[in-house]
């Protein structure tokens, strides 16, 4: 094993072909007993997270949702995506077990053997809506991320009943049943806050035409210091639904700053923040916010977003709603699939996609 571990370490390229196309995954490096980073997993200086750049002080909203219709929770809701583009629900009626349940089978399915997880990965996968992989782009990206993750796109119960693997399959369904009432609750909130008085169809397509649920798994990491889980970036989601375990490393930068924020963990909250997508729709009004994932040096961590997204063939720009009153759009009509391939055919670098939307 040893031999092996280092005949593989001896070579970047044998460290991408048995991390990436042999889909062992950063975690097949851990289970081999790795004590040393590899050279592509260190992050520039640029990069990594100091305790000069962090502030401690500081905190994103936690909401306590047990009355919804309550207007101060629509005005909290809606002040934090204005003024942070993340928060934190609580009370929000998803059951803790379900929860529980949902980071259980993270775990689970990222313990099964390489051959069986490598089924999903994008070379082998039967559906381009389950996909299993590593870091963010490898073939696109400078420095790799510390993460294997499995992704679901969601089309039907039926078609995830044929496609997705046997071992994260019940689970996920229920999840995403069980948050639903939660997602319609708080786009109804935001869009009230943009003077849309309801959700058509048209909108829903809009907002929530597409759903994908993410298993992230982030391996303890040898020298995590100098690694990253996942880079800094905004989602390109309407909102993202995010789920974390006990464990934390997930940071936020503060608007308009150059400090990051630690999200801690609490428990039976879920984390929400604003996407691209609508801060697109939103003319601004909303905004989506750069985060990262730190990498661990002494546990496994897991977390579980679901992305909420537009139809790939939807045209999204500033909600007409928004401009009724003379103001200016700062954005361009754009179909979200063309903004989707930019975002993913290179590494995390920040918003800059969204430039791209900019008129």
């Amino acid at each position: 094993m040893v031999e092996h571990l280092s005949k593989i370490l001896s070579n970047s390229e044998k460290v991408f072909d048995f991390v990436v196309n042999e889909g062992h995954g950063v975690k097949g490096l851990c289970d081999m007993g790795i004590e040393v980073l590899p050279k592509q997993y260190i992050q520039p200086l640029e990069e990594r997270i100091t305790t000069s750049t962090i502030i401690t002080d500081d905190s994103i909203p936690i909401i306590d949702a047990s009355n919804w219709d309550d207007p101060k929770v629509a005005d909290q809701i809606c002040k934090a995506a204005q003024n942070w583009g993340f928060f934190q629900v609580i009370n929000h009626g998803v059951p803790i077990e379900v929860l529980d349940n949902i980071k259980e089978t993270s775990h689970r399915f990222f313990n099964l053997p390489a051959e069986e997880k490598k089924k999903y990965t994008k070379e082998n996968s039967v559906t381009s809506n389950v996909r299993y992989g590593t870091s963010f782009t490898p073939e696109a990206e400078k420095t790799l991320g510390w993460r294997d993750y499995l992704s679901l796109v969601h089309v039907s119960d039926d078609e995830a009943t044929s496609f997705w693997p046997t071992s994260c399959r019940e689970e996920p369904l229920d999840y995403l049943k069980k948050c639903d009432a939660v997602i319609r609750k708080i786009l109804n909130l935001l869009m009230g806050g943009l003077n849309v008085k309801a959700i058509d169809e048209e909108k829903e397509e809009l907002l929530m035409g597409s759903r994908r649920i993410n298993f992230n798994y982030y391996p303890k990491c040898p020298n995590p210091e100098l690694s990253v889980g996942v880079g800094r970036h905004s989602d390109i989601s309407t909102i993202t639904v995010l789920l974390q375990d006990n464990i934390g490393g997930l940071y936020v930068k503060k608007l308009d700053t150059n400090v990051w924020i630690h999200v801690p963990p609490v428990n039976g909250a879920l984390v929400i923040n604003i996407g691209d997508a609508l801060q697109i729709m939103s003319n601004d009004q909303y905004k989506s916010v750069e985060h990262r994932v730190i990498a661990n040096g002494s546990k496994n961590r897991v977390s579980v977003p679901i992305f909420l997204h537009p139809k790939p063939t939807s045209v999204i720009g500033p909600l007409q709603e928004l401009l009724e009153n003379g103001k200016k759009p700062i954005y361009k009509q754009i179909l979200y699939a063309d903004y989707t391939n930019i975002f993913f055919s290179k590494g995390h670098d920040g918003k800059d996609t969204v430039e791209f939307a900019k008129i």
